[in-house]
């Protein structure tokens, strides 16, 4: 619970202090002064807030003032591809010196405006195989970051799953068509099902229209939901969990902000210690290194959260040992 309220508290100073500075800053600044950071943010202030700030707090202990040694500029695409690459298009007309984003749909969007301005991606789920990058360790272009390697730990997932609900026989998995890296993730995840001898049922999404639709069709012919994570399931993951435990459905997230939205449990790289290193990414370009020659960084910190009120809920008992693992247990 302290965890909680610790987070409302440091959302609440968050929003109140940076996020009502935003919109503002864009005024406040003359173009052309400062180097520029066009920050495409893939979803919502409420999901990428936290990330955003790891970010510029990072930057600040970098010597990089906001709005005294650099402009940052700030647009949300709320999870919808079109508007990344709206956003992304504007970034290339105003010239801004870096642009940063994350998730793999936005960072294509950048890369289709832009092969001059350096893109910067917090996290991308596999670079390399999506074509963003030639290699992890010579970029080659106009593009670096950090990867989240999300196909190696769809095993870990459903292993964590298992343990958690006994019988465990059908699978639902609910991914956005839109996103390539949920549609790679899905694949991953039905192979490494079928090898475990698990069902799958596959609940296919493009907007957030479709959640309630897509809940509807699998008329609880599942045993657990698991949740490949892109912007727009992040942007809507309350409405997720939400029908999921109205459907009684356990739900296993890529991130913790599932977790913290009611969700069962997660296990995933820790993103805002991406965010803030993709802050060092930035810095060095901003002092004149070239993406090409910066090698795409891999996670550092992996969290397995457990949210034992969502466990209650579900009349699930979750192993001690299995507690005894979790970084963090949301009571």
């Amino acid at each position: 619970m302290a965890s909680h309220i610790r987070r409302r508290k440091f959302l609440a100073t968050l929003l109140g202090g940076a996020a009502a500075a935003w919109p503002l800053a864009a005024h406040a600044q003359q173009p052309g002064k400062l180097p520029t950071i066009g920050f495409l943010v893939s979803g919502t202030p409420s999901s990428h807030g936290q990330w955003v700030a790891a970010f510029v707090r990072r930057l600040h202990e970098l010597g990089w003032i906001e709005g005294r040694t650099v402009a940052i500029e700030y647009r949300w695409a709320e999870g919808r591809t079109e508007r990344a690459a709206e956003i992304a298009a504007e970034f290339v007309g105003r010239k801004v010196d870096v642009i940063v984003t994350s998730a793999t749909a936005p960072v294509v969007a950048a890369k289709q405006a832009t092969s001059v301005i350096p893109i910067v991606f917090a996290a991308a789920g596999d670079p390399v195989a999506s074509g963003l990058v030639a290699s992890l360790a010579r970029p080659g272009g106009n593009i670096t970051g950090l990867s989240v390697q999300q196909t190696d730990v769809a095993a870990k997932r459903l292993e964590l799953l298992r343990e958690v609900v006994p019988g465990l026989s059908r699978l639902a998995i609910l991914a956005n068509l839109g996103s390539p890296a949920a549609v790679l993730e899905m694949r991953d995840v039905q192979a490494t099902a079928r090898t475990l001898g698990l069902e799958v049922i596959t609940l296919e999404i493009q907007r957030g229209e479709d959640i309630a639709s897509a809940f509807k069709a699998l008329q609880s012919r599942a045993d657990a939901l698991y949740v490949a994570i892109d912007p727009l399931v992040n942007t809507h993951r309350i409405r997720i969990n939400t029908l999921a435990l109205a459907t009684r459905l356990p739900t296993m997230h890529g991130s913790r902000e599932g977790v913290e939205a009611a969700g069962l449990m997660s296990y995933g790289p820790n993103l805002p210690d991406l965010f803030r290193r993709a802050a060092e990414f930035v810095d060095k370009i901003l002092r004149g290194a070239k993406p090409a020659d910066i090698p795409v960084e891999q996670p550092r910190k992996f969290d397995f959260v457990i949210n034992l009120t969502t466990a209650n809920a579900l009349g699930l008992d979750v192993p001690p040992i299995l507690l005894a693992r979790a970084d963090e247990v949301i009571e």
